[in-house]
């Protein structure tokens, strides 16, 4: 640990999952196992402050789970401030997700340059709120819809046996500060607090596989996500 990142490790598990692959524009399907994005979510579900961030390192396969389909009703818009009237917006859409499925997250935390308290402080917060079953808010397995479970790693939590070769995975979401591109609006954190920025989104994916029940992440698509968001490091 060199001061400024520390490791830290969770299982999580649930009874269903779905981590939707974005090259299916209307039906929603699956990843065969969580994505690094949804792993992150996870994490910061648990835990979250403006100084850190998380990297994901590897993911354990516990259970891969088996698919199954469900048949699912849906807004065709995104609702907003106005009333709408259900029937005019209702679409059944079919979603191909995982079910009973669980795995071992092993991440890093990593200060951002504007925190001032120490790693470990956060360390302790992190593993306390695990131990306890404590969180902001919910976490979930890909959906809202889809709650996680999750706890502190056993002795005995062992990945499958399994090699896969999963082919392009999305790893993460950058969201870029651009005023010419000023196609959405966000939140970044600094030295001066929140503000809003203008820019876009730009996914990022890498060449994903399970070797011996583990995906592991490559660090260096976290350099290439900050610089796209940052310029730099942070």
């Amino acid at each position: 640990m060199d001061g400024r990142s520390g490791k830290i490790a969770v299982k999580v598990w649930g009874d269903y999952a779905c981590f939707s692959r974005p090259e299916f524009k209307v039906e929603r399907v699956s990843y065969p196992v969580i994505t690094p994005s949804a792993a992150r979510g996870i994490l910061e579900a648990i835990f979250w402050k403006p100084e850190l961030r998380y990297e994901i390192r590897e993911i354990g396969i516990l259970k891969m789970g088996t698919t199954v389909n469900i048949l699912r009703n849906e807004l065709s818009n995104r609702q907003g401030g106005r009333p709408i009237f259900i029937e005019d917006q209702r679409q059944q859409r079919t979603s191909l997700v995982l079910k009973d499925v669980e795995y071992l997250i092993r991440a890093e935390m990593v200060l951002r340059p504007h925190a001032t308290d120490p790693i470990y402080k956060y360390l302790d917060q992190f593993r306390r709120r695990v131990e306890r079953g404590q969180c902001y808010m919910t976490p979930y397995l890909g959906t809202r819809e889809f709650a996680a479970l999750f706890a502190p790693p056993a002795d005995d939590d062992v990945p499958e046996l399994l090699d896969l070769d999963l082919g392009l995975m999305l790893f993460d979401i950058a969201f870029v500060p651009d005023e010419e591109r000023a196609e959405l609006e966000f939140i970044r954190h600094g030295p001066d607090g929140p503000k809003r920025v203008k820019g876009y989104a730009q996914a990022l994916f890498f060449r994903a596989r399970v070797e011996k029940g583990w995906l592991h992440v490559p660090p260096e698509k976290y350099q290439e996500l900050y610089r796209l968001e940052e310029g730099s490091r942070v």
